[in-house]
């Protein structure tokens, strides 16, 4: 959708006539039906005027297309102004704009991402626009057929009308990204700049046509992203298809090919920890990339997402990766049947609100059914972690009936973390309390595990077994503040008689926490953690967790403040149950992260008895236990 399109003269005639801003915010209320956002509406205001001085130069053709605001297919971004022409030889040509007020940044170390004030108070870390413009322009040449079967040559480049040159925004380090789009600044000579680009690449005007042909064009991976994807996986054993990973994909092909407007598929595919629910929605993102269907992998939380992009990294440029994955709250406004298959994993966390403030959208599993012809749903009920979790299967079901969809039940058993032993997590169970289970005990030949006297002997005892390959980490229950959000020189999780500290790590290297190079310094928590794997797991038992009586309690009053996932709790009796089942649920998900072995620190210390009573084995400062 292309929220406002015109010619040149066409476009310098309306904001002769009327305030430009004003007839976007008319076209945006009528082609989405809502309210364009007040910031939104001050950007147009600003930002526009100065597109309008760019191109008020007789020399640009009359019949140029302009476009504003054109939402890109298979994603939530959105082009701010976009020309439409052809080159002196005739080859079709569309330049992207991306527009920004910003008036100052601040360079840092890491690629194509600069630090400035984004319509906010407060500075933060973000992509460079360079960048910005030319991802794009590769998202359209990646996803859209009448770009990439039609010629179209797209020439990106980013205007920031009121910053100027000071070698921030235009700092040797982006200069890869500036060479692939420039940036023009404030000031004369840099319009005169940025109108000689126009000029350059559009010589004749084209009536907007290729704006048309763009926004009609057909929602497809391009030949060359299909050719790319098909080397993904090829050679990584991590991603190999076992016993009933096998079967649970190729049922999961079948639906997806049945699939369509009028007969909808949604699959819900069952399975506890380790079991590779992962491992096969990877597999079907590759295969049905390759098979030339708009597919994407779906989750909520953006550590599993950033972790599999980065695993998959190598074979593709970061934003052909970037298009296959997104979260889970980007589909409220996303038209039926937009893509053929969506592949939601770690179900269980999806919300029924959107947004920082959970007040977009109606409800996530609705919305995705909706977006899609095929939804492949990936759940575990028994990992759902907060209140606000909503994707649970009865949910799934309820969503598919009122869309009508016919839906398919599968389930993964084998367990493939834990070092394959299913005894370890029916154990888990029934020490939580999440369900009776004959497992008193596991076999612990086959999978390590071991009470640590402090966390801090703990934390060596991690660091130690992470120096083979960088596959071990430690986690903790969510039961101290995140000090260092504000301070980075505060400590988070302190536990004064055992001279331990540590910091949180719920944010930083962009949830790639899991593998970040000594990452195995900080803790995850829960949200860091839920959907990946590690060899060897530490994990702090926080007071939450206690032992009274002779039977596990929970303790929610011990949970930091800060923790949002149980918030609401207090005065609601009703909630009790649930807020109990979290918690359990909590501690089942952080010592099932390890392939190889999980060791933990105890903050209780009758529980840690009991643990070591119904496991039979002696606490330890840090020795090898089994």
């Amino acid at each position: 959708m292309i929220v406002y399109q015109s010619t040149r003269s066409g476009f310098l005639r309306d904001s002769e006539e009327n305030a430009i801003e004003e007839i976007v915010a008319q076209a945006f209320r009528q082609k989405t039906k809502r309210y364009a956002p007040t910031p939104e509406f001050r950007a147009w205001r600003h930002s526009l005027m100065q597109m309008v001085d760019v191109l008020s130069d007789d020399d640009l053709p009359d019949d140029m297309g302009v476009g504003i605001e054109f939402g890109i297919p298979y994603s939530n971004k959105r082009i701010d102004f976009i020309l439409s022409g052809h080159a002196a030889d005739s080859d079709p040509r569309a330049i992207i704009v991306e527009l920004k007020q910003w008036s100052e940044s601040k360079v840092t170390d890491k690629d194509g991402i600069i630090i400035a004030q984004r319509g906010g108070p407060v500075e933060t870390e973000g992509i460079h626009p360079s960048y910005q413009a030319w991802s794009y322009a590769a998202l359209l040449e990646g996803f859209n057929e009448a770009v990439h079967e039609g010629g179209i040559q797209l020439k990106p480049c980013a205007y920031l009308h009121n910053h100027v040159r000071n070698g921030a925004i235009d700092d040797p380090r982006y200069a890869a990204h500036m060479d692939k789009a420039p940036v023009f600044l404030r000031g004369p000579n840099e319009k005169q700049k940025l109108r000689a680009f126009i000029k350059q690449h559009v010589k004749r005007g084209d009536n907007a046509e290729l704006l048309y042909r763009i926004e009609n064009g057909r929602v497809r991976p391009s030949k060359m992203l299909a050719d790319s994807v098909a080397g993904m996986l090829k050679g990584n054993e991590e991603f190999v298809l076992i016993d009933d990973q096998k079967l649970v994909y190729e049922n999961c092909l079948a639906r997806a090919a049945q699939a369509s407007d009028t007969r909808k598929q949604v699959v819900i595919v069952k399975g506890g920890p380790g079991t590779g629910k992962s491992v096969v929605a990877i597999n079907l993102l590759v295969e049905l990339t390759k098979r030339g269907l708009t597919t994407k992998y779906v989750s909520k939380a953006t550590a599993p997402r950033a972790v599999y992009a980065q695993k998959l990294a190598g074979h593709l440029r970061k934003y052909e990766i970037a298009s296959l994955f997104s979260g889970s709250g980007g589909f409220h406004n996303t038209e039926p049947n937009v893509f053929d298959v969506l592949i939601v994993d770690e179900t269980q966390r999806l919300n029924e609100k959107s947004g920082r403030y959970r007040n977009v959208g109606d409800n996530q599993v609705m919305e995705l059914i909706r977006s899609a012809r095929c939804t492949v749903f990936f759940v575990d009920d028994d990992q759902i972690v907060t209140l606000s979790d909503i994707g649970h299967t009865e949910e799934l079901r309820r969503w598919a009936a009122y869309f009508n969809a016919e839906v398919s039940l599968l389930e993964l058993s084998s367990q493939f973390r834990c070092a394959g032993s299913d005894g370890y997590i029916a154990w888990l169970d029934n020490l939580l309390g999440i369900r009776q289970t004959a497992n008193t005990d596991f076999d612990r030949g086959a999978f390590e595990f071991g009470i640590v006297d402090s966390p801090r002997d703990l934390h060596q005892l991690i660091r130690e077994k992470n120096r083979a390959n960088n596959k071990s980490r430690m986690v903790a229950g969510y039961c101290w503040d995140w000090k260092s959000r504000n301070d980075p020189n505060a400590w988070d999780i302190e536990i004064p008689e055992h001279d331990y500290r540590a910091q949180w790590n719920l944010d930083s290297d962009a949830g790639l926490w899991a593998i970040a190079d000594n990452s195995v310094e900080q803790v995850g928590c829960i949200h860091t953690s839920q959907g990946l794997e590690m060899d060897y797991v530490g994990v702090i038992i926080g007071p939450d967790l206690a032992w009274r009586d002779g039977r596990l309690v929970t303790d929610p009053y011990k949970r930091s403040k800060q923790d949002h996932s149980i918030r609401g709790y207090k005065g609601n009796p009703e909630l009790h149950y649930r807020v109990d089942r979290i918690i359990r649920n909590t501690y089942k998900t952080l010592m099932s992260r390890g392939m190889k072995g999980c060791y933990v620190y105890v903050s209780d210390q009758a529980l840690k008895a009991a643990i070591s009573t119904k496991v039979d084995i002696c606490t330890s400062n840090g020795t090898h236990l089994q």
